[in-house]
């Protein structure tokens, strides 16, 4: 699958492949010591800098006070 940007397709596979060798070398052997950081973070960027390009970040803002991400210990909304 493409990034949201063709100039982000190169991070993408870069961080996709990164993930996958941790997930299958480390994680699956009980390895949870983070990796990959690096270029997460410029592919973040990357990602980013085309959804303010497409005028999508206001829309992504909207839909976060429309519907905001509960955290994981939050059961106040479910009482």
């Amino acid at each position: 699958m493409t990034s949201i940007s063709p100039e982000c397709n190169e991070l993408k596979k870069q961080y996709d492949d990164c993930f996958n060798k941790w997930y299958a070398n480390k994680f699956l052997q009980g390895d949870t010591s983070p990796a990959c950081e690096q270029i997460f973070t410029l592919y973040r960027a990357c990602i980013w800098k085309a959804i303010k390009e497409k005028n999508l970040d206001q829309l992504i803002s909207d839909a976060r006070k429309e519907k905001p991400f509960n955290a994981a210990n939050d059961t106040s909304s479910n009482t």
